[in-house]
Formats: structure tokens, sequence, C-alpha cells
């Protein structure tokens, strides 16, 4: 097992790329490019030696390979290791391979921008912080590269940050989920108090003895509050569509396989906590139901061909965050990596036409098939594959997830899953058959780009036809061991083909041969395209919620704290200052005077001691 003691280095690579393009290879964008490359290329060799040996030694989900040093150890202990089982190797193979598919795409995407170094950069500690948190053996250490994760993104997001619109979004991500991690905080806290440690497989052995289940149950809602978050769940997902300012491989390094994904992998390396409660087990079910339709409604509307794809990622994810609550760690986790594949080709195929078009309004565009043939049949395929179209990787993803809900007894879930589905397809269909069939709006003429951005789009092509057909072997190495493995259900795996060809065939009838028309379909329904459009108006909902409550709030601490506490201390330290200078008389540096106050003290203490009681 070579490498998975080596599997430390890892995150290693990636950090040692940020640090010679920072320091020293900054001014030479081809030197800066090659380096993150070759770092993450040196990531994912160890990745797939990890992988090789886990599959060969017999590591598995109820025996993992364990190793730490001591990290800190007053006023508590605390351990910085590494967690090795079937999940982490997994992961880290979809961190490293997405990351290097990104990085490469990038050096042709960016070539001609000023940050091109800084880019390679930020994206080499993206991908070192996400690596971090796979391989960490507790949640302490998880928090610390969760947060750096976090730290990264809001780097990348506001990457052009001479743009006010840049600016707001990356503040926004970030204090948005600063909401989420501080109850991610105070929960691993919790779980400190109860059980005196932060290591995974301690907790899981103490966890289902634990007698206190209100305790519990606070603290798994407080964890789960991280992820809401980071994986950009209702009611914290505002800030993943404002996260498209970011130049797009940031989108797709995002959106794939770091920082939303993460929230995913927590709920799989802690599901010992969640599925013990099963109140838990059901708010985190509802809350991923209920983003999966949430998104996909507001799909349906966008202009913007990035923010289409980023409600799509909140759609999914919800998704993933259903299978997890419903009992399906398996196929939540088998959602998380073929999601990866196709959304990470989607986003790059999306920064490929914007590269070449320089427009992002789907209704610009048109007839961008005839011109860029690759970047064309290559996002086609990972429509079908969003869409749930067999054999494309999605349709095995999304089923499982679907028979997993119906089966587990959550038919309402189902049913919104199922719709969600039919959203999916639609939207995909209105977004390919304007962008690729439409009429030719755009004034540029638009040509394919380069090899070095064509090549890793048909590489994750690939990976988002054939990667479904791993179902079967997926469900064996990475599983919970209470969980149940249903085998397929046709019944459910017809209604998810019909509701997904539905909407596909609905979105070719009203986008593609134009039998309905969309604008009328518009105008009619105008006070809900209004509500989609404007995403529920959760984003008014939330900066009334600040001007009116946060702000008044936070001016009357302010009040308080300079009319108060500061007008208390002013006036303490006044009067310290006031007897100070009165009594620094007393100090005149006089022999004679200092004699006489001697000889006053002694004949009033005489005369005080002659006094009888």
């Amino acid at each position: 097992m070579t490498f998975i003691n080596l599997a430390w280095l890892i995150p290693i690579f990636p950090v040692v790329s940020f640090v010679l393009i920072s320091f020293i290879t900054k001014r030479f964008k081809g030197i800066s490019a090659m380096i993150a490359i070759a770092g993450m290329s040196v990531s994912l060799l160890f990745s797939l030696g990890v992988f090789y040996d886990v599959i060969t030694s017999g590591v598995s989900m109820e025996h993992p390979v364990e190793y730490a040093v001591s990290w800190l150890t007053a006023p508590v202990h605390i351990d910085a290791g590494v967690l090795v089982d079937p999940l982490t190797a997994v992961m880290l193979l979809i961190v490293t391979f997405v990351g290097l598919m990104v990085e490469i795409y990038s050096w042709g995407y960016m070539h001609n921008d000023a940050g091109f170094s800084r880019f390679f950069a930020y994206l080499s500690l993206f991908s070192s912080s996400m690596l971090g948190l796979v391989i960490a053996n507790n949640y302490f250490q998880m928090f610390f590269f969760w947060e750096l994760v976090g730290l990264c993104s809001y780097l990348l997001i506001g990457f052009y940050f001479h743009k006010p619109s840049a600016v707001e979004a990356n503040k926004k991500a970030f204090v948005t989920n600063r909401v989420g991690d501080f109850g991610f905080l105070i929960g691993i806290l919790c779980l400190f108090i109860a059980f005196g440690t932060f290591n995974f497989r301690e907790l899981a052995a103490g966890i289902p003895a634990y007698a206190n289940i209100a305790f519990l149950t606070i603290t798994a809602i407080l964890i789960f509050t991280g992820p809401v978050a980071k994986s950009a769940q209702f009611p914290l997902h505002v800030w993943l569509p404002d996260a498209m300012e970011g130049p797009t491989p940031v989108s797709a390094l995002i959106h794939a396989a770091t920082m939303v994904a993460a929230g995913v992998y927590l709920l799989a390396r802690g599901y010992i906590l969640f599925f013990s409660i099963q109140e838990v087990s059901l708010i985190i079910a509802y809350i991923g139901g209920i983003t999966a339709f949430i998104a996909g409604t507001v799909a349906l509307v966008q202009r913007d061909l990035k923010r289409i794809l980023a409600f799509s990622t909140m759609s999914q994810l919800g998704y993933m965050v259903m299978a997890m609550g419903v009992g399906g760690m398996t196929a939540g986790m088998f959602h998380l990596t073929s999601h990866a594949f196709f959304k990470a080709l989607l986003f790059l195929g999306a920064g490929s036409i914007i590269h070449a078009i320089h427009t992002q309004d789907i209704f610009e565009m048109g007839g961008v098939i005839k011109k860029m043939k690759v970047t064309s049949v290559t996002f086609i395929i990972g429509s079908l594959a969003l869409a749930g179209i067999p054999p494309f990787a999605g349709f095995f993803s999304k089923d499982e997830i679907l028979t997993v809900t119906y089966e587990n007894g959550y038919k309402f879930l189902y049913f919104l899953g199922l719709t969600t589905a039919f959203l999916t397809a639609f939207y995909m269909a209105r977004l390919v058959f304007t962008v690729f069939f439409g009429e030719d709006r755009q004034k540029h003429s638009g040509h394919e780009s380069p090899w070095v951005m064509t090549l890793p789009l048909v590489i994750l092509s690939v990976f988002a036809v054939f990667y479904g057909f791993l179902s079967k072997s997926f469900g064996s190495f990475i599983y919970f061991e209470a969980e149940g493995h249903a085998g397929p259900n046709y019944m459910i795996m017809g209604a998810s083909v019909a509701v997904a060809l539905g909407g596909i065939i609905l979105g070719w009838l009203i986008y593609g041969r134009k039998a309905v028309s969309a604008q009328a379909l518009q105008e009619r329904f105008k006070p809900v395209y209004k509500l989609l459009f404007n995403q529920y108006y959760l984003n008014e909902a939330y900066q009334w919620l600040y001007d009116n409550i946060v702000l008044r709030i936070a001016k009357a601490f302010y009040w308080v704290d300079r009319n108060i506490v500061d007008g208390f201390l002013n006036g303490f330290t006044a009067l310290i200052a006031k007897i100070g200078t009165k009594l620094r008389f007393v100090q005149t540096g006089s022999l004679q005077n200092y004699a006489f106050l001697f000889f006053m003290a002694i004949a009033l203490l005489i005369l005080w001691l002659a006094v009888p009681i």
C-alpha cells in the first residue's frame, strides 16, 4: 500500500505549484501554466495509485486505512491525519481529474488575460484545499480546509476585481457561506463536547450508543448548515448564480468537483450522524428536494447561458442531498461523481462558445453547430447526460436516486424529483435548440476553439457517455453498512425516461419547430415568468432583511458600544486622570515637604493610638 501511505502528498503538489507561481514565475505565463498542470498531473497519478491500492489490498468502507500525527496537544488533543477508504479514493480521482481538465482548458481560455499566472496560482490553491478536505480524518482538520476552499472561491469569483458586479458576487458568496460555516463550527464543537473527539471513526463508533438524542439532533442540524451553504441548498443558495462572475473555468471547477461537492462529501463522510436521527434525515431530504425543484423552475426562464447551468447545478445538488436524506448515500455519491464529468463538460463547453461569440445571452446566439462542431457535439452529449437520457451517465445516477427515494417510502419527494427531471430536460432542450440549431443571430462570425480547449471537452464527453455503466461496481465499492441495495426498478426507469423525453419534445416544439410561441407563453403567464426570472424574489427578501433588521440591530449595538460601553470606560478613564492630576502635586520632589508629611503621618498615628477605644 505504498501510495496509500503517501496520500498526504496529494494536496502538497498543487500547493507547491501555488507557491512557485506566486513568488517565482508570476511574470512567465507559459511556465506558470506548466507548473500548475504538472502539479495537478502528479496529484492525479498519486490518486490513481491510491485507487489501485484500495481495490487490490482489501480496503473497504468498514476497513479503511488511517494514520495521523499530533497536530495540537493543548488545550485539547487534535491529530492531523489521513483517512483512506473507497469514498476517499473516488473523490481524489474526481477532484484531480476534473481539476487537470480545467487547468489544461484554462491555458487556452485565459491566454490573453492579464491575470493569467494569478489565475493558475488560485486554481492550484483551490484544488489543494479540496484535496486536503477529502483526505482529512477528523472534523477539525476538515473544517480547516473547508475554510480554505471558501477563501479560494472568494478569490476566484472576484477574480475580475475591477468589476463591481464581481466584487459584490464574491462578497455575497463569502458572507452566505459564513452563515453556514458558523453553524458547522458550533456543531463540530458540540460533537467534541459530547464525545471528546473530532475523529470520524471514533465518532462513528460512539454516535449509535449516545443517549441524549435531543442534543445529537441539534448538533446534526448545526453541522448540516455547512453543506446547506457550501452546496447551495435552500435557503442559503443565493450566492451560486452570482458566482458566474468568475472566469468560466472557475465555474466548471466550483460547480463540478470542488466547492459545491464539498458539502455533499461531508454528508457522506459523516453519514452515520445524519442517518442515526430520522428527523434530521427528513429535514435533509426535504431541503434537497425543495432545492432541486426551485432551481429547476428558475432555470426555465433564464437567458444567460452560464446562469442556466448554475441553476442546473443547484438542482442536481438538491438531488444529491435528497438522496442522502432518504437513505441513499451510494446513490447520492454516484450522482456526484457522474455529475462532475458532464457538468464540467457543460461549463467548459459554455466557455468555448462565449470565448468565440462574446455573449452569454442564449437568445443572441444561434447556429453554433455550423461553426463549432466539436464544442457543439460534446455540449449536446453533456446535455443528454444531464437530462437523464440513456445510455448517458446522468440516466443511471439520477435513476438510482429516484429508485431509492420511491422504495424507501418518500413518495412525495419521488414525484418532486420526477417533476424536476422533466424541468431539467426541458430547459436543456430550450438551451440546445436555441444556441445550436436556432437562427444565426450573433454579430461575430464565431470559430472553433483551439485544441487545448477542445481536448478536455472530448475526454469529458467520453466519461459522460460511459461512466454510468459503472453503476453496479460503484454500489459495491462505496456504500453505507446500514443502507439497502435495491435492484433496478423498470417502472421507475421507464417513468424517468418518459418525462425526460417529454421535456425534450416540448422544448423542441417551442424552441426548435416553434409550433408554440415562447413569447406568447411568456405574456400569458407573465406573473409566473417574473416570479421565476427574479428567483422567487429571495434576493430582494434577503436585502430587505439585511437593510431593515440586520443593519438596525447592528446600529443598536453600535449605539450601546459608543454611548454606554465607551461612555462608561471614557468616564472611568477621565476620573482616573483627574485623580492622578490631583495626586501628582503630592510628588513635589522637595525633601522638606516629604519630611513634613512623614512627621504629620507619625503624629496622626500617635494620636489615633492614644485615643481610648
